[in-house]
């Protein structure tokens, strides 16, 4: 790699481990600009998650130290999504990908919807959900998310957070930490997959992940220091513009890259 190629990963994945660690999404930055410096869409998704596994690693590190992780809580979530990232890293899936595109793009705006219809839900912990013990429904739905992250990955913090928030009773700063730990686990087991079929650069992957921790540690900090409200309306932010991106009216792909 050229100088300036190891300074675009590294600079890249600042904000990509900022805003995965804030919200999620980030990795549609990293992805393309992997495939801007060649790697094919397959490739770029397995070295990719280099990056997100150490960021998550770092944010979650971050968090315990301010003693906003349940750890134990994490830990039986994090069972079925490993599950599920397993089976959605194995799987070969003919997909539309417009009409993919366009199904998370309205999911982002119903999540949207009730940011802004009961925002107190994502302010404040639901302590007698919080307490229950971890039941079939939400294991179900941390499975399925598990799926999709091990499949695709991008954009799976969103579904995280709102499972943790509406499905669990976190408030959003609890939730966020959660998050990381939770895909941190399924990645390191689901990157696996992706290192069998030999569809890592590790070179790239490991510049990347300089900047993705960076950024995971700046964002972890803020968000403990700047609270539940201001994490909200930086999720609120990047939901619009991802969903703008999702419907083709704004195109954030400066490379010109192909999309996974």
């Amino acid at each position: 790699m050229s100088t300036a190629e190891i300074a675009i990963l590294i600079v890249s994945g600042i904000g990509v481990g900022f805003i995965n660690t804030l919200a999620g999404g980030g990795s549609a930055i990293s992805l393309a600009v992997l495939m801007m410096m060649g790697l094919s869409p397959a490739m770029a998704n397995g070295t990719n998650r280099i990056g997100i596994i150490l960021q998550s690693i770092a944010a979650v590190g971050s968090f315990k130290h301010q003693k906003v992780l349940d750890s134990r809580k994490s830990l039986w979530l994090s069972i079925p999504a490993v599950f599920g990232s397993l089976l959605g890293a194995w799987l070969a899936v003919d997909i539309n990908e417009v009409v993919f595109d366009k199904a998370l793009a309205i999911i982002l705006l119903v999540m949207l919807f009730f940011m802004f219809y009961k925002p107190k839900n994502w302010l404040t912990e639901n302590t007698a959900l919080l307490n229950q013990p971890l039941n079939r429904k939400q294991i179900i739905i941390f499975f399925l998310i598990g799926i999709y992250g091990g499949f695709i990955q991008v954009g799976v913090g969103y579904f995280l957070i709102a499972a943790l928030v509406y499905g669990v009773g976190f408030e959003l700063v609890k939730a966020n930490a959660v998050k990381v730990f939770i895909t941190a686990m399924f990645l390191i087991f689901s990157f696996a997959v992706y290192m069998f079929h030999q569809m890592v650069d590790y070179s790239m992957g490991f510049t990347l992940a300089i900047g993705t921790v960076i950024g995971a540690l700046l964002a972890s900090k803020i968000s403990v220091k700047k609270g539940a409200n201001f994490v909200r309306w930086f999720i609120l932010v990047v939901i619009i513009f991802t969903s703008l991106h999702l419907f083709g009216l704004l195109n954030f792909n400066l490379f010109n890259a192909p999309k996974p």
